[in-house]
């Protein structure tokens, strides 16, 4: 059975309305998908570490449309494993883990791995936001598209823009 390691914030977790709107909260100004596009994370929000390590930043993330669903049928076809860099911000470990179990039931505690570096990370097939984390990966890349990479060539990266795309890609 191939596996399949899956980012957890930006690929599950939709971690840019969190940004969204706490940095409303603070400033009273909604920042559009047109201020974001292209530009890091740190660009365009620059209060983003200090919301990052706001309690609730990660627990309360909605969730990518359609993760759900795709991730149940992927986990029933193929040895998936939740990857997240989750120690470079140690107080998102518990509320990563709590959001996991309260919606990827079908999820275990086997398949979660919160690390440093993903350059560890052995898998099949990698679904990521970062090319970071790709980049050094030696099986299948898929690039989740968010508004930091989407200006980006993908290079030797397969492009995705949604969870029905990767249903398309592997469960066919």
């Amino acid at each position: 059975m191939k596996s399949i390691a899956i980012d957890m914030d930006g690929v599950l977790a939709n971690v840019y309305s969190q940004f969204v709107r706490m940095h409303a909260e603070e400033y009273g100004k909604i920042i559009t998908a047109e201020e974001m596009s292209g530009r890091p994370e740190g660009d365009v929000f620059p209060d983003a570490l200090k919301f990052v390590n706001s309690p609730g930043f990660f627990r309360t993330a909605p969730l990518i449309k359609d993760c759900q669903k795709i991730l149940e049928q992927l986990n029933l076809r193929y040895s998936v494993f939740i990857v997240s860099a989750a120690l470079e911000f140690p107080n998102s470990l518990i509320e990563k883990q709590s959001w996991l179990n309260e919606h990827f039931q079908f999820i275990n505690w086997k398949q979660i791995v919160f690390c440093g570096s993903k350059e560890i990370i052995k898998a099949d097939i990698m679904i990521d936001d970062h090319f970071k984390n790709l980049d050094f990966f030696t099986g299948e890349t898929i690039l989740f598209t968010q508004p930091h990479n989407e200006l980006t060539d993908p290079g030797i990266h397969k492009r995705v823009n949604s969870w029905k795309e990767i249903g398309e890609l592997f469960l066919r």
